[in-house]
């Protein structure tokens, strides 16, 4: 089971192109969260190249093993902070993925290819076909990335293998900070209570000079689905929270609150049998 730990979620300005500026600010904010005695820092989905669903992206996409991710990697060891970043990514098949990486400490990483696209994504990235689960620090956990939150199999499966925590970086435009809070506030909070986990979820803010302007909101929810923490300014910034044991303990050991191990998996697998009841 996980150890207590200090989480930093990032909202952060990613104009699409700009990787140097890009990851400038990626140090900035890593700094920051270090400062703040976190252990591991989440950034918006693709903060690196930018968002974009234009055909444009993929002269911006970078490889899993470019320069850019060595220096991450670098300052990883450098601040001993693990990081949670994001990309546009150049496989080497040719396709172009939605990628999240984790970056430890040590110098390991892993990678997370957005499963479930949106459709206006479709035309330009190829979807993942694997749901890799991490292992940190004691902590397993999942990466969804903003659509894919959508999909309540996708947490199911990854409270299955156990995950602790799911981490839900998004780029997902339009409205205020605040009313795109009462949108997550329709499913991420479901996520974490159904599952008994730890959901921490951050947004893009501002112009991404490409057509697409974000809100800027971070939150974080405990396993019993409740607000650990939100921020909602719409302005650049950090989400700290304090991630800790006794409350996945809690749900975990109470028979009335921890739905999970009652699950009836072998019986939802098998077709359904419609009735005809007549008119």
């Amino acid at each position: 089971m996980m150890d207590d730990l200090r989480i930093a979620a990032v909202v952060c300005r990613c104009p699409v192109g700009r990787l140097s500026h890009n990851v400038e600010r990626t140090r900035h904010w890593v700094n920051q969260a270090k400062n703040q005695d976190a252990t591991m820092v989440c950034f918006p989905e693709m903060n690196l190249t930018g968002y974009s669903n234009r055909d444009e992206i993929k002269a911006h996409a970078i490889s899993a093993n470019s320069k850019t991710i060595d220096s991450l990697v670098k300052l990883a060891d450098d601040l001993r902070i693990a990081l949670l970043v994001g990309f546009a990514e150049q496989a080497e098949n040719g396709a172009i993925y939605a990628s999240h990486m984790v970056i430890t400490p040590r110098g390991r990483t892993a990678l997370y290819r957005k499963i479930h696209l949106a459709p206006p994504e479709t035309d330009h990235f190829s979807p993942g076909a694997a749901l890799p689960i991490f292992d940190w620090k004691g902590m397993r956990f999942g990466i969804q990335l903003c659509y894919d939150a959508h999909f309540p199999e996708l947490s199911t499966i990854m409270a299955d293998a156990q995950a602790d925590v799911i981490f839900i970086p998004h780029a997902s435009p339009r409205g205020q900070a605040s009313t795109k809070h009462q949108s997550w506030m329709r499913h991420l909070p479901a996520r974490a209570y159904d599952n008994g986990l730890f959901v921490v979820a951050c947004n893009q803010t501002g112009d991404n000079q490409n057509g697409l302007v974000f809100p800027g909101n971070a939150v974080a929810f405990s396993p019993s689905g409740e607000i650990m923490s939100t921020r909602l300014s719409g302005r650049s910034g950090m989400l700290i929270v304090d991630l800790k044991a006794d409350q996945i303990h809690y749900v975990r050991g109470h028979r009335m609150r921890y739905f999970f191990p009652n699950r009836r998996p072998g019986l939802y697998q098998r077709k359904t049998v419609l009735t005809d009841l007549g008119n």
